[in-house]
């Protein structure tokens, strides 16, 4: 008999089947007894009223892997409106130690970094899981939307001679007795392969030796980069960032239903046109000083409450950003050079997207890395491919934990992260 999962079950009222995965929880009663099963669709009621098989559930632990194989019949009151009867239990592995929490509660009751020691059994709570279901389904869209317009999936080196952003802290390595580093980003490489596809995007881990230790920063976390060529500048690069996150967020509302239901969120709307505000003005709204350099999370969180008040929006572009609190590769705007083509994505009041147009000549390069005192030999092979013609471009990166903990209001990117790697955690 071939195994069905849990969700399954509605649709094969009256029959015989098998179940397998974990228990959940026992509740014994004195004239019957209920073993609810885990499994990958979710959660299946099973009444034991046989005195052999109460037996056996009895002795059984909570997350002890077992099989079942019973009738499935109708009961409204039960996970789905069905649950199974008269079966018979067979252990599949040994009995399971019980983990230091409570999975079949609603909620974790232990602390955070109880949960983020035994990450591989807290993961297997329903909340903690219905997180990166979301997750995934946000690759998803994020892949199946840039597919759709003609973009290539690339894969770039995580090991590279030299950092990505100057001045930004790396995480240093040996490569066969030659100094080499954890890339910071994707930057260089899907730049490159513009001169090759024209448009491409790259799904994968970034690391960032940083020492930031808050609620929004990981050392090591999934970027989700995108780089275009034949760009008029900067608004181009909006544009495509505007449809892949509504593609983002229609495919966790079609894909990820049963997770958005669990964690009681409702997926927002991403507007046709997005608000826009240049740098100088966003610094007035926040209540800024004139002469600030960049936007604090204050300041973020000051702009995104005026996007909801004023546009209705959960989403605000930060155009224009100065030139000097970007990296060496970032296009001026030509008005007002010292200005960036560059912009930041606010989502919720957070900085969840960092793009703009890039330069594309290479004398510009020299230029750019002569003017920071920044010696062009680290960068050669980059800089290199730029004498032999690139179109304009420019890209983006959305950082996909901070996206999953802003869609599902997560206080901590930590808890819609399966292993997180910061300042303190390298295990498990």
């Amino acid at each position: 008999m071939q195994r069905i999962l849990s969700s399954q079950l509605p649709a094969q009222v009256g029959s015989t089947v098998r179940l397998a995965g974990w228990v959940h929880r026992r509740r014994l009663l004195k004239s019957v007894a209920f073993l609810v099963l885990r499994d990958g669709g979710g959660l299946a009621q099973v009444v034991v009223a046989a005195p052999a098989v109460r037996a056996q559930v009895e002795a059984l632990t909570e997350e002890t892997v077992v099989e079942v194989v019973g009738t499935v019949v109708a009961n409204p009151a039960a996970p789905a409106g069905v649950e199974v009867v008269e079966p018979t239990v067979r252990p599949l592995g040994p009995p399971a130690v019980p983990p230091p929490f409570d999975l079949y509660r609603p909620v974790l009751t232990a602390g955070l970094s109880t949960q983020l020691d035994h990450a591989p059994v807290a993961l297997r709570h329903p909340v903690r899981s219905a997180a990166l279901r979301i997750s995934a389904a946000a690759v998803s869209g994020f892949r199946a939307t840039l597919d759709g317009q003609g973009f290539v999936e690339v894969h770039t080196p995580k090991v590279v001679a030299s950092s990505t952003e100057s001045g930004a802290n790396v995480f240093a390595l040996d490569w066969f007795g030659r100094p080499a580093y954890l890339a910071q980003s994707p930057q260089f490489y899907k730049q490159l392969m513009v001169g090759v596809f024209e448009r491409v995007y790259e799904v994968g881990p970034v690391f960032r030796a940083e020492p930031h230790d808050t609620a929004r920063h990981l050392a090591q976390y999934t970027s989700l980069d995108v780089e275009l060529g034949f760009v008029a500048d900067h608004r181009d690069v909006m544009a495509v960032l505007r449809d892949t996150l509504a593609g983002m967020v229609a495919t966790v509302a079609d894909r990820a239903g049963g997770a958005l239901a669990t964690l009681r969120v409702t997926v927002p709307e991403v507007p046709a046109e997005i608000p826009a505000v240049h740098f100088t003005d966003a610094l007035k709204i926040a209540g800024a000083p004139a002469d600030e350099p960049d936007l604090a999370p204050a300041h973020e969180r000051a702009l995104g409450e005026w996007a909801l008040r004023e546009h209705g929006s959960d989403f605000l572009f930060v155009t224009g950003y100065p030139m000097a609190k970007r990296p060496f590769y970032t296009h001026p705007d030509p008005e007002r050079p010292a200005y960036s083509n560059g912009f930041d994505l606010l989502f919720r009041g957070v900085e969840l997207v960092t793009g703009g147009q890039r330069l594309h000549r290479h004398a510009d390069y020299l230029a750019a890395l002569a003017a920071r005192g920044e010696p062009v030999e680290p960068y050669a092979g980059y800089v290199d491919a730029f004498r032999h013609g690139m179109p304009p471009h420019g890209g983006f990166a959305i950082g996909l934990e901070r996206f999953v903990a802003r869609l599902t209001g997560a206080a901590n990117v930590r808890e819609v992260t399966a292993f997180p790697r910061d300042l303190h955690r390298l295990t498990p």
